[in-house]
């Protein structure tokens, strides 16, 4: 039976990099997003790929939280344990806290913050039975750098790296590794429209090398952070 690597918000961007190179590396693969047909796309293409693999997809809004704990109940129900977990769903919105629309905020926690919070809530359990698994929660650089127009994005991705260090904590006396990892800028959909050379960028392979070398440690050493950044350094 093939391992398991559960990535959300899999369909593009470094999420889709962390698919593909899990895939690649033999996993069978369960992933979520908001799109169906991204979905579809994603499996006939992977599948077609690696015909040894399983993948597992399901439509799945993880701002909403029962939908994040219906996508968590499916993963406990398929035949292994989880041995990857990726954190990935997240939203970017530019702005200023005391500019930004009403409700920027609450969208920003429920989508960045509660979805890894409540899918860890899911999976964690399960692999502190069995004392195996690791957990990857897709930070930002904007969870320890301030800077103009993060806005409540900014804040969401500060909880978040909170949120991993409790985890961490909660989970080492169980051999269950937990990481942040904090790209800076990758060029994905999120930068959509912005005149910026796209050298300029990290590319989100790099991003998903990263973490399947971070999961290639022995069992006696993890990495707790990793920060990731352009060449020629941050953005803005």
């Amino acid at each position: 039976m093939n391992p398991l690597a559960v990535v959300t918000g899999g369909t593009k961007g470094i999420g889709k990099a962390i698919v593909e190179k899990f895939a690649a590396e033999g996993f069978d693969i369960a992933t979520c997003s908001r799109n169906q047909e991204d979905l579809v796309a994603l499996r006939a293409d992977l599948t077609s790929q690696f015909p040894e693999i399983k993948i597992y997809v399901a439509p799945v809004d993880m701002s909403k939280k029962e939908e994040v704990k219906e996508f968590g109940d499916l993963i406990n129900s398929l035949p292994q344990g989880v041995a990857v977990l990726v954190n990935n769903t997240g939203r970017f919105i530019p702005g200023f806290i005391h500019e930004e629309e009403e409700g920027v905020l609450e969208e920003m926690i429920e989508t960045n913050l509660y979805s890894t919070y409540h899918l860890c809530r899911a999976i964690a359990p399960e692999m502190k039975l069995r004392k195996k698994g690791h957990i990857f929660n897709i930070c930002s650089t904007a969870s320890i750098t301030a800077y103009t127009n993060g806005g409540s994005y900014a804040i969401s991705k500060f909880a978040q790296l909170g949120l991993t260090k409790v985890l961490r904590e909660e989970m080492k006396e169980h051999q269950v590794k937990v990481t942040a990892v904090m790209p800076g800028a990758t060029f994905t959909a999120s930068w959509d429209g912005v005149d910026i050379p796209e050298e300029r960028f990290m590319k989100a392979q790099d991003v998903a090398d990263t973490v399947w070398s971070a999961y290639q440690l022995s069992p006696c050493t993890v990495l707790e952070e990793v920060i990731i950044r352009p060449q020629l350094g941050d953005l803005g």
